[in-house]
């Protein structure tokens, strides 16, 4: 699933070719992806303006100089293309400006989203309104961290993942913090030093910022709206690193928890 840096690097992508321009097609080519397609959704976006483009958490939100914003979710298998050279039986949504340019959302399997609220209430939206602060963000930190935390006897990599306490960290970012921050992700996150709290949000931010300088990881759909791969995946420390050796010389090994797979370092990470 595209996470915080992939959702991050589409909007970059996105932005150069839709801020400022008049949208002169909005054509959904189905009735739903994983809930419903608003049914106003051309009318109300086709002659608009884009103002802005921006994301939250693992969403994109499209701005209109109507008050509305289109908020898309890219799901397990979503993209944008720039300018496909022919539309497919994936690509679920038209939106072509007066500028002459197309750009197509493709997902084949469905599982993404597509909402159009107003631009006043999107703080209000269900999915957002119990988000937690953004990672790259000023009210992220040790001193929040800390305060989520105390008492807690859940692992640290499960809080981790809890949108209501960071909004956007997925699977593959947490695995790599807490390996950078020597984190077991089993660890209660009640019994995490401040210190240690405070290598953890340093490297929550690092990687994070490491991986959109990358464009993102492609590991199986994922692709930038230009086209090009995200190569972030190149730099895993742990991730999808089962039997190799972490930068510590220990010996990288996988675990299964919830449904996800968890790589960690038993060697460094205590």
């Amino acid at each position: 699933m595209p996470e915080l840096p992939e959702v991050e690097t589409t909007v970059r992508g996105l932005r150069p070719v839709l801020e400022g321009h008049r949208l002169a097609r909005v054509e959904p080519r189905r009735a739903d992806l994983r809930r419903a397609i608003p049914q106003d959704l051309r009318q109300r976006m086709t002659g608009a303006v884009v103002t802005g483009l921006r994301r939250r958490a693992k969403y994109g939100l499209i701005d209109t100089d109507r008050g509305d914003t289109l908020i898309f979710h890219l799901g397990m298998s979503g993209r944008w293309r720039i300018d496909p050279d022919g539309i497919g039986a994936h690509d679920h949504l038209l939106v072509e400006t007066e500028a002459g340019r197309l750009l197509a959302l493709n997902d084949p399997r469905r599982f993404g989203s597509l909402d159009l609220v107003e631009t006043a209430g999107v703080d209000e939206w269900p999915a957002f309104r119990a988000l937690g602060p953004e990672p790259l963000g000023p009210d992220f930190g040790v001193a929040h961290l800390a305060r989520m935390f105390e008492g807690r006897v859940a692992p640290i990599k499960l809080l981790l993942l809890d949108q209501r306490i960071v909004a956007g960290l997925g699977n593959i970012y947490v695995c790599e913090a807490l390996n950078m921050a020597r984190i077991d992700p089993r660890k209660p996150a009640g019994r995490i030093g401040r210190a240690k709290l405070a290598l953890l949000a340093s490297a929550v931010r690092e990687v994070l910022a490491a991986a959109i300088e990358a464009g993102g990881s492609t590991l199986r759909d994922y692709a930038r709206p230009d086209g090009e791969l995200g190569y972030f995946f190149k730099q895993f420390r742990v991730y999808g690193r089962e039997g190799e050796a972490c930068s510590c010389g220990g010996t990288i090994l996988r675990q299964v928890d919830g449904g996800r797979s968890t790589f960690a370092c038993p060697k460094c990470q205590r």
